[in-house]
């Protein structure tokens, strides 16, 4: 069994992590910063399934690993403008 953890925005990332999920992470964190996005206080959390990470931003940012590939994806919030039928 491998225990989680948190660290925050801007810290160092897991030494466990593979090497493609630590750069997903550190992409993720030069984009906030060009778009002057507000991050103190924000923490990432690191889960483990199944054996694989899964990173979690506290926006709900989420990175999963693809062993298979060797490839990380990153899934981000979607944040869409309201409609007419979108209750106040």
């Amino acid at each position: 069994m491998q225990l989680g953890t948190r660290w925050s925005v801007g810290g160092e990332a897991p030494s466990s992590l593979p090497e493609v999920v630590a750069y997903a992470v550190t992409t993720v964190e030069e984009e906030l910063v060009a778009t002057d996005v507000a991050t103190d206080g924000w923490k990432w959390t690191l889960t483990w399934l199944e054996g694989k990470p899964v990173v979690e931003l506290d926006d709900g940012t989420v990175i999963r690993f693809n062993p298979q590939e060797d490839s990380a994806t990153i899934t981000q919030p979607v944040q869409g403008e309201p409609d007419e039928f979108d209750q106040d």
